[in-house]
């Protein structure tokens, strides 16, 4: 925490003194996190609302194309469900971006199961067996006597990342996963398969599938502002240099607590205040 305390006053003093935006006046292009695409598309449409003349385009695919993107100058707001990596800092010094960082939620990654699974709860050693494939049946761990299907985020993805960071402890996911490209496709995927194992972001939670607590923890708003569940993280956009124009206009709707915090809500995720 301390690395990247330091690490992002660095970045934002630097902002300070070279100013760069990509936005062009009334325009707007998103990139980035599939987990904070539900905020970024509830947002989007209410600024659009009150703003006629501003258009917002938006696109997933991941946390670490949103920071390519912003890195290459190809978007305004790069969306991001982690941290920037020191290795994309000194590449993005290299082409001459400056990335500032924006916390506007918090969120925390929950493992999901089929409805009709009896298994409730994990520790957070079980998960991490789980998706080392060192634990291969679910009556290994209370449930039915079944082969546990594990689904996982691909590599680009920045839940994946904070996945392997607080479960797996940076060790990898055994080959045997199937990787999904967004949570929206864990949560399709856990939904229609009675013996799969998956994880998603607390806004993609619905009801066909059956959130487990983690070392008897639920994922909730208060668990999550508190510290207590395990596997809890912020939400971030980024831009490419200090904000200005339409795009900070934008980042400080997001931020407000009486505008764009509503909509942090809505979308199912804990907002700052």
């Amino acid at each position: 925490m301390k690395k990247q305390s330091g690490l992002l006053a660095t970045v934002l003093g630097i902002a300070m003194v070279f100013t760069v935006s990509a936005a062009t006046a009334g325009n707007i292009v998103m990139k980035g996190s599939t987990t904070v695409l539900p905020i970024a598309q509830e947002v989007a449409e209410a600024y659009m609302k009150e703003n006629p003349d501003t258009k917002i385009t938006l696109s997933g695919g991941g946390s670490g194309d949103g920071i390519k993107a912003i890195i290459d100058g190809t978007t305004d707001v790069g969306n991001s469900s982690r941290f920037i990596k020191d290795k994309e800092v000194a590449s993005a010094l290299e082409k001459g971006a400056y990335p500032v960082p924006f916390g506007i939620a918090y969120d925390c990654i929950i493992p999901v199961v089929h409805p009709s699974n009896s298994v409730a709860d994990l520790t957070l050693a079980q998960l991490k067996d789980l998706y080392q494939g060192k634990i291969r049946n679910w009556k290994e761990i209370g449930g039915p006597d079944k082969e546990v299907v594990v689904i996982s985020r691909d590599t680009s993805s920045g839940t994946y990342e904070v996945w392997e960071e607080k479960v797996m402890n940076k060790e990898r996911i055994y080959p045997g996963a199937l990787l999904q490209a967004s949570n929206g496709a864990v949560a399709t995927g856990v939904a229609k398969n009675p013996n799969a194992l998956g994880y998603i972001g607390i806004g993609y939670l619905n009801d066909q599938v059956k959130p487990l607590t983690v070392n008897g923890i639920e994922g909730t708003k208060e668990t999550t502002l508190n510290g207590k569940f395990p596997i809890s993280r912020a939400l971030f956009m980024f831009t490419r240099g200090w904000p200005t124009g339409e795009t900070a206009k934008f980042l400080n709707y997001v931020m407000h607590p009486e505008k764009g915090q509503k909509f942090v809500e809505k979308s199912g995720y804990v907002p700052l205040y």
